[in-house]
């Protein structure tokens, strides 16, 4: 990966570092971007954070809610996770432009007991619903040891992980569910009926490390997809249906009337699984909350209605059960990480993981290395 240099500067980034504008340099910039697909540009995350802000505010984001966004998205990229970080930046701006999603307010509580709390996202962009429910599930977790919040009136709202491992931070087990627009189809169906309807649950080990679950009930998040288009990569057998219901490694069919398969793939190869999961995760995010849930979510293409996503946020304190909670925690991922390696350079790993060792990566190279394609697709955003 090339550093990004002030000498490397697309048309989007004039937005990051106005005073570049005159100097002439976004031409250089859109040629890095658009060279080798093996060659990437490395970006500092204080330069990414502020290039999503500006672009959120240009279209009317109030200050804070552009930050809280460009929090999560780079967070999703810092992790390892493109499909949800700058890859969906263009969402969130359209939504805004269209006015399909306010640019300013303040989630609201509907219902509250003591360790539970239904909320009205009333339309904001999804990261700011999920900070203030996250916050709220912990705060209940303190009380009354555990903290279960359900959202409606939500919107996309980035990588589960980065609620869950809110918790985390903070000593707790947290949890973490969205359900999404349909692009999954039902094992042994053809059609998109489910989203793919992430699940995250993050616990904490001793001296920082902790367990980090974060996955799609899908085979795969759809952005991966969209990701291997614009990179003209196939996809791997298994991820996707073409319309016809039939497996396909071709993007662009996926992606005009294809679906993508529950986790695990087809029937045979225990679909029904994930396909099951999908339906746990709108049990508890729409039909839970009153949102959308199931077919009845607006489709991803739709860009004039409200998408009323369903959030669900737990927090649980370990310090409502046994005592010893970290130090049993860490004991069990040292004994998962010491497992016998089917192949001896492969080590087991644990959930959360790879991203740490993504995130060590962007530490010693000064920023997050994104692919030329990633980067030129986000220099067209204010043009």
């Amino acid at each position: 990966c090339a550093p990004l240099v002030e000498g490397c500067m697309s048309p989007a980034w004039r937005l990051l570092r106005p005073p570049l504008a005159a100097r002439g340099l976004g031409a250089y910039f859109t040629r890095m971007a658009a060279t080798s697909a093996h060659q990437g540009v490395v970006v500092s995350k204080q330069e990414i954070e502020s290039f999503i802000v500006r672009c959120m505010r240009k279209v009317g984001t109030d200050k804070a809610h552009a930050e809280s966004l460009a929090e999560v998205l780079v967070a999703g990229d810092y992790r390892g996770h493109f499909s949800h970080g700058l890859n969906r930046l263009q969402m969130y701006v359209t939504d805004i432009q269209k006015g399909v999603c306010q640019p300013s307010g303040s989630p609201v509580i509907v219902n509250e007991l003591p360790a539970t709390a239904l909320v009205d996202g009333k339309n904001v962009l999804g990261p700011v619903v999920g900070k203030f429910c996250m916050e709220l599930a912990m705060q209940k977790a303190q009380q009354a040891g555990i903290g279960w919040v359900v959202a409606r009136g939500s919107n996309h709202y980035g990588i589960a992980g980065f609620y869950s491992t809110m918790a985390a931070s903070r000593g707790m087990i947290g949890m973490s569910f969205t359900n999404a627009s349909p692009l999954v189809a039902p094992s042994g169906g053809r059609k998109k009926f489910l989203g793919t309807n992430p699940i995250s649950v993050a616990a904490p080990g001793k001296d920082g490390d902790s367990f980090v679950l974060d996955m799609a009930t899908s085979a795969v998040a759809l952005g991966k997809v969209e990701l291997q288009h614009r990179k003209g990569e196939q996809i791997p057998s298994g991820w996707a249906t073409n319309s016809r219901g039939e497996v396909t490694n071709k993007p662009d069919e996926v992606l005009s009337d294809g679906a993508l398969l529950p986790l695990g793939g087809t029937i045979e190869t225990s679909g029904y699984k994930g396909y099951g999961l999908a339906m746990m995760v709108d049990l508890f995010c729409g039909v839970l909350s009153g949102a959308h849930y199931g077919s009845n979510i607006r489709s991803w293409l739709n860009v004039t209605d409200p998408a009323d996503l369903g959030q669900c946020f737990v927090a649980i304190n370990p310090a409502a059960f046994a005592p010893g909670f970290e130090d049993r925690m860490q004991d069990l991922m040292n004994m998962a990480r010491s497992q016998e390696p089917a192949d001896p350079s492969v080590p087991v790993q644990v959930p959360g993981d790879p991203e740490r060792r993504h995130m060590a990566k962007c530490d010693a190279e000064g920023g997050i290395c994104y692919h030329g394609s990633q980067i030129q697709f986000a220099a067209h955003l204010h043009d």
